[in-house]
């Protein structure tokens, strides 16, 4: 085939072509035959432009315009010439000109698609994702993908700027415990042993800097095998930045300042500041460690007050060691019975066993809980969550954190629910502190909050071993919005710290050296002190695009379970190739 080149792309055309000769590329979007003129709404990558066909212009491009059909791929030569003054489509960026053909060849013909590929077609998701690639030609999609690959650009400009150098990790590499679930890889060369697919590459990246690159980034792929949501998949992209000789403050104003760009990419105004938060009065105050504060409903403990009464439901949780505490939810007081249901389903979810409602309506206080507590300590917890004539008061009864997690499920429900999420305004904020490690009541020991390379901070290296549950780490997660965007802390450089904290987690010696041991090894031979944080792109970018899920921005997502329609996989593989691995599948698998 003699292609010639292309001059421009279709949405670029503008009135400063007029008069050019122009050779185009691209997909029949619509055809309108008039008869003696064809008009052809011409697709490309950048856009839409108008091609006008007439017997006049050429006869031979003219007949071949009758044929075309829509997805059609045709090339055309003409000229650039503006449209009649009651022609030009103003809510086109190429309205006001027109490419009057002179030459026509279809590249390929195309079957009729199963949806049309236009922005406003309703189309469902499983349509969307098994025929991804017309998906992705419509506008609206193509636009988000070239949108990432501008905040992907403009954070390695960004970085590299800086003295960040990019460096690719393995991606087949060892399986360490402490995370989510490894993807495992069997290795046909080392029968019975097996690679992973890393969750990320924080082990590599300490080496990096063991190595002397003391400015380390990477947009790393990473795979992790957990169930998935609307923000998550099973593979992912991640900037991951690592800094040696740094603190906690150069690492957060590098990734501040990295965000802030992004934000002046997408037109997003800088906030004035970007506040801290401790985690724990991120979730005294808000109920979760990624608080959205765009909107007020702070939760309040009410422990005091409720354990003066004799009501049995928080009788039995304060006795138990539990604590009672509430939001007001403005201008709701009186709901029904079924709404009152529903909020019981809503924290249900998240551990809950109910959720107590109280209000106050033209001075007069009510609800279901009423007649076991009372006018006056009724009315004490309504004032003390700051509730109002017209308020909602909403209580719940259980362990600090599940109490927690509940009122912030409720508070962000009410919150979009009641139109309080003002969409030109963005929170932007940092939470830090966290503890060091949290109680596996399923496993029966300590876990790392983070992950087990987090340094604790150095005023509780004494109390690693004697209250481990009291320890805090030099970590910090930055929230934007009420999502978690990126998280990072400063790393463990030393062995010996590093083995306390593996023997706080319950590795004997022998494990840790099985797991680990390149890594303490590395620790022998002069390692800086480091730090750094790492960025989910596909969640980051989901964000500053206003998309409603990860899927949105990535090219060829899987669904929330697992699999990718448009391909098939996962699929079953051939027997040999089992043999060649040495694996054996269980009867009836």
């Amino acid at each position: 085939m003699n292609l010639p080149e292309r001059t421009h792309y279709a949405g670029e055309i503008r009135k400063s072509h007029v008069g050019q000769s122009v050779c185009l590329m691209g997909w029949v979007r619509r055809r309108r035959d008039l008869g003696s003129l064809v008009f052809v709404d011409l697709r490309d990558r950048e856009g839409i432009v108008q091609i006008v066909f007439s017997e006049d212009l050429d006869a031979a491009a003219f007949a071949g315009a009758h044929e075309l059909r829509p997805e059609f791929v045709i090339l055309v030569r003409g000229t650039v010439r503006l449209r009649g003054e009651r022609d030009v489509n103003p809510h086109m960026q190429t309205g006001a000109v027109e490419v009057a053909a002179t030459f026509l060849e279809v590249l390929a013909e195309a079957e009729t698609p199963p949806f049309a590929v236009e922005d406003e077609a309703l189309v469902s998701e499983e349509m969307r994702l098994q025929y991804r690639y017309l998906d992705l030609r419509r506008p609206f999609q193509n636009a988000r993908l070239v949108a990432r690959h501008r905040l992907t650009r403009r954070t390695r400009e960004f970085l590299s700027d800086r003295g960040f150098i990019e460096i690719e990790t393995p991606f087949l590499t060892k399986s360490t415990p402490e995370g989510a679930r490894d993807f495992l890889v069997p290795s046909r060369l080392r029968r019975g042993s097996f690679y992973a697919l890393p969750q990320s590459p924080q082990l590599f990246k300490q080496l990096c800097m063991v190595s002397g690159f003391d400015r380390y980034f990477q947009v790393a792929r990473c795979f992790r095998d957990e169930d998935l949501r609307a923000d998550r998949q099973l593979e992912f992209t991640q900037i991951d930045i690592e800094m040696s000789f740094a603190t906690q403050e150069r690492v957060m104003a590098v990734a501040e300042g990295l965000i802030l760009d992004l934000f002046e990419e997408v037109g997003w105004p800088a906030p004035a500041s970007v506040p801290r938060l401790s985690y724990r009065e991120a979730m005294e105050r808000y109920g979760c460690d990624k608080p959205d504060t765009r909107f007020g409903m702070e939760l309040k403990t009410v422990s005091g007050i409720a354990g003066q009464t004799s009501f049995g439901v928080f009788r039995s949780v304060l006795d138990a060691g539990g604590v009672v505490r509430g939001i007001s939810v403005p201008g709701q007081a009186g709901p029904s019975r079924k709404q009152q249901e529903d909020l019981n389903g809503l924290v249900k979810p998240h551990g809950g066993k109910g959720v107590v409602t109280l209000w106050r309506k033209g001075g007069q206080i009510a609800g279901p809980a009423l007649k076991h507590l009372g006018d006056g300590p009724a009315g004490a917890l309504l004032e003390a969550v700051g509730a109002g004539d017209g308020d909602l008061g909403l209580f719940v009864a259980d362990g600090y954190d599940t109490a927690c997690a509940c009122l912030s499920a409720l508070r962000l429900h009410f919150a979009k629910a009641l139109g309080l999420l003002e969409p030109d305004r963005h929170d932007l904020l940092w939470v830090h502190r966290f503890p060091m490690f949290e109680w596996s009541a399923e496993e029966g020991r300590w876990a790392a909050r983070h992950h087990p390379f987090t340094m604790p901070r150095p005023e509780d290296w004494g109390i690693l071993e004697t209250d481990p549950g009291a320890a805090e780490a030099l970590a910090y997660d930055l929230v934007l919005d009420g999502n978690e965007i990126g998280g990072g802390s400063i790393r463990i450089h030393r062995g010996d710290v590093q083995r306390r904290v593996f023997k706080v987690l319950g590795f004997s010696e022998e494990q840790a050296q099985e797991k680990f041991g390149f890594l303490l090894d590395a620790f022998r031979f002069g390692t800086p002190p480091h730090g750094g944080i790492a960025f989910g792109l596909d969640r980051l970018a989901m964000i500053l695009l206003g998309c409603e899920s990860i899927r949105d921005v990535i090219a060829f997502p899987k669904t929330t379970s697992g699999l990718c329609l448009m391909t098939g996989s996962p699929g079953t593989v051939e027997a040999a190739q089992l043999d060649e691995l040495g694996v054996r599948l269980r009867p009836g698998e």
